[in-house]
């Protein structure tokens, strides 16, 4: 078994409790030489990678038996824990607190040591803690038994309230200013697609204090008019001084907001198959396919990520994770103006849904599960929240076709490997993907899709987004994404150049009256990270690459290039009081030295006091020299949103894709892929219908049999509970 120490957050309730692998892959060159693997290096590498792999069921039991066992103080299970209760969460302490153990080694623990200091450079407030289910739950019931019933008429007679009709969103960040933990609740209909529903109803609990009894409403909104409470809420409207904009109620399925397809099922729509199975293997935590091979997991809090990457047994990046999904709303209405999601901070990997076969993934794709350990002391597993799975894009990936002088065709359908998860926080449900292609590239992009969030139209609303319904008002909103690229080119000692073009004017030297305007290589070497450092809006060379201290064949740096597909707009205001809790975003591309104590560019406790920010990544850029040395990227791509009547009932992909590409530049003498088995070529003088000289031709024959697809199956909607 593989030893592993892991890092426990006391403060999560066992809930988010999630690890970081603390034995890690040697830093170092690796061999430029290896092309192909020897006999069972194959498993060597499997095995080498699960020091990346996510915590079985039986290793996070472990742990917790552990905890329970050593930490010297009452545990509650954190799927009923009260905010005051020490649950994995120290809030049954004379000083509330977040505090962080690294546990090991696993499979036995028996060690914990207090790393938050160490992390953070002091405690952790208690009130940075992200939510858990158990604390959703209590607030739930605050509303009902609590809230709702101090506005009887009102909440019967205009929200036509049943005590199960309404549905709640909350807004985040917990209030305005470091120690408030105060939620807008935003209402809507309680139906399929809720989200798109608003009743106009928002309230502001003040959930502050650990003593739930001590809970309080602060603020209440509806159609444009603030209230002190749902106390002089109902005094207002019983006195006929509401102005009361009844919503029409909607059926149980949504009525335009239902996915149910308004059309009777067709044709089938086109399959992809493997004639001869699969072209890649999985084994642990460990991919190969081709040329490439790397190491997976996933993070409960940021998701998909992956390690020790190689492309021809060289490793090409030592990590690529995403760090972090942010949303800015705007609104006339208070849940909305201030909502600034970090999805981290709700679990990004925790909300990984299970895949549905042939729609979020091909049919035929490699499904893994999922296990974590969150919102209760026993781990869950999800079931196919990954998929693997190679792709023909249906284009080529490179060709020519030569009609002058020789007559031949060359080409190379471009078909991928893909690993796939997609995570439904709320509203949104985002598509990640990494991508390796057949020339040594390496994709990563996401796609956002699900329900767009909407506030009550009223007053001028819409110079916050475009009316998409009766009473729905579709709010403007920005995304950004944030990713970690740890590139190991030739070796951990790297720098950064950057190339692009200009004019040079000059003579014609043929005819010297006569002047010329040529494409010159510009070229700089970027010493330091405050050169390095690239803002939202500012205009950025077009070519940016790690490049090795080594050269290739023609006397070129090796190199990998970052390019960067992004539509993201403007960033939060920098005289913000939160903006330094996402100050990554500031900057669509960032180099920094690689250091240990700066593993990741935000924190999940950002999210709940973002005014004064665990974690800032604006710290990181300290005008340091990266010439030589080791460099992270932190990339980040984003777009806005003003959705509009075709987002109803959802937001369609199409569009809403960003993301990078790593690509070799100089890195190899060629490309790759012209030593790919994929190739085809042949002449005019050939037999184009022989196997020997197009492989193609035989497809008829190879892939003549229909594929034997597994049964569809689906787990779920197993063990959902709902709030």
């Amino acid at each position: 078994m593989h030893m592993k120490t892991i890092l426990i957050l006391l403060v999560l309730a066992l809930a988010t409790i999630f690890a970081l692998v603390c034995v890690l892959l040697t830093k170092g060159r690796a061999p430029s030489t290896c092309q192909h693997r020897p006999p069972g290096q194959e498993d060597a590498d499997a095995g080498h990678s699960l020091v990346f792999a996510d915590l079985t069921p039986q290793e996070l039991l472990q742990v917790v038996r552990y905890l329970r066992g050593q930490l010297g103080v009452p545990l509650v299970d954190a799927s009923r824990a009260k905010p005051s209760d020490n649950c994995i969460h120290f809030g049954n302490q004379p000083d509330p607190n977040v505090t962080e153990y690294v546990v090991g080694p696993l499979p036995t623990p028996t060690y914990h040591r207090d790393v938050t200091v160490q992390k953070y450079g002091g405690k952790v407030p208690y009130h940075r803690r992200p939510a858990l289910a158990v604390e959703y739950e209590q607030l739930g019931g605050f509303l009902k038994s609590q809230v709702f019933p101090a506005a009887p008429s009102f909440m019967r007679q205009v929200m036509e309230y049943d005590g199960s009709s309404l549905a709640a969103l909350t807004a985040a960040p917990r209030g305005s200013r470091s120690g408030d933990r105060l939620t807008w609740f935003v209402l809507f209909q309680n139906v399929s697609g809720f989200f798109a529903h608003p009743v106009g109803l928002e309230v502001l609990v003040d959930h502050s204090s650990l003593d739930i009894s001590r809970w309080v409403v602060s603020r209440v909104f509806y159609n444009g008019q603030y209230y002190r409470d749902m106390v002089q809420l109902e005094s207002a409207y019983v006195q006929g001084r509401v102005s009361v904009e009844k919503v029409r109620k909607a059926p149980r399925d949504g009525d335009f907001s239902s996915m149910k397809p308004r059309a009777p099922p067709s044709a089938p729509f086109p399959l992809q198959y493997e004639p001869q199975g699969p072209r890649y293997s999985i084994r642990n935590n460990h991919v190969v396919f081709q040329a490439w091979s790397f190491a997976f997991g996933m993070s409960v809090n940021t998701g998909l990520r992956l390690f020790d990457v190689r492309h021809k047994g060289e490793r090409i990046a030592y990590e690529i994770s995403v760090q972090e999904a942010l949303s800015v709303y705007g609104s006339n209405c208070p849940g909305g103006m201030s909502t600034r999601y970090m999805d981290g901070s709700f679990g990004i990997g925790r909300y990984a849904s299970p895949l549905v076969r042939g729609v979020d993934c091909p049919y035929s794709a490699t499904y893994l599960d999922m296990h974590y350990l969150a919102h209760a002391e026993v781990s869950r597993t999800r079931r196919s929240a990954l998929c693997i799975f190679e792709q023909n894009t249906g284009s080529p990936l490179r060709r020519h076709y030569s009609n002058l002088e020789s007559l031949y065709y060359g080409g190379l359908v471009n078909s991928v490997l893909v690993l796939r998860s997609i995570a439904t926080v709320g509203n949104y449900d985002y598509v990640w993907d990494f991508v390796f292609y057949q020339n040594g590239a390496v994709e990563g992009r996401v796609q956002a899709t699900g329900y767009t969030s909407s506030s009550f139209l009223h007053g001028d609303g819409l110079r916050y987004g475009n009316r998409v319904w009766e009473h729905t008002l579709g709010t403007i909103h920005t995304h950004s994404v944030n990713y970690k690229v740890d590139l190991d080119v030739g070796g951990v000692k790297n720098s950064l150049v950057a190339q692009d073009m200009a004019f040079e004017i000059t003579r014609v030297p043929w005819s010297l009256e006569q002047q010329i305007e040529r494409p010159q290589l510009t070229k700089k070497v970027l010493d330091t990270e405050e050169q390095a450092a690239f803002r939202l809006q500012e205009k950025m060379p077009r070519y940016i690459y790690f490049a090795a201290d080594s050269k290739n064949k023609w006397g070129h740096q090796r190199g990998y290039r970052i390019q960067i597909s992004s539509s993201a707009g403007e960033h939060v205001p920098e005289a913000s009081s939160m903006e330094r809790a996402v100050s990554w975003a500031r900057y669509q591309l960032a180099v920094t030295r690689r250091k240990e104590e700066e593993p990741t560019s935000t924190s999940i406790y950002n999210q709940n006091d973002p005014w004064t920010p665990t974690v800032a990544f604006a710290d990181f850029i300290d005008n340091e020299t990266i010439t030589n040395e080791d460099l992270v990227a932190w990339i980040t791509a984003g777009f806005l949103h003003i959705p509009h009547s075709e987002d109803i009932p959802n937001t369609v992909t199409v569009g809403n894709s960003v993301g990078f590409l790593l690509r070799p530049y100089n890195y190899y003498d060629l490309d790759p892929s012209i030593y790919s088995h994929d190739g085809v070529f042949f002449t005019s003088e050939q037999d184009v219908t022989a196997c020997e000289t197009n492989p193609i031709a035989c497809l008829p024959k190879t892939a003549s049999c229909l594929p034997n697809l597994p049964p569809f199956t689906y787990d779920g909607f197993k063990n959902i509970s709902r709030l």
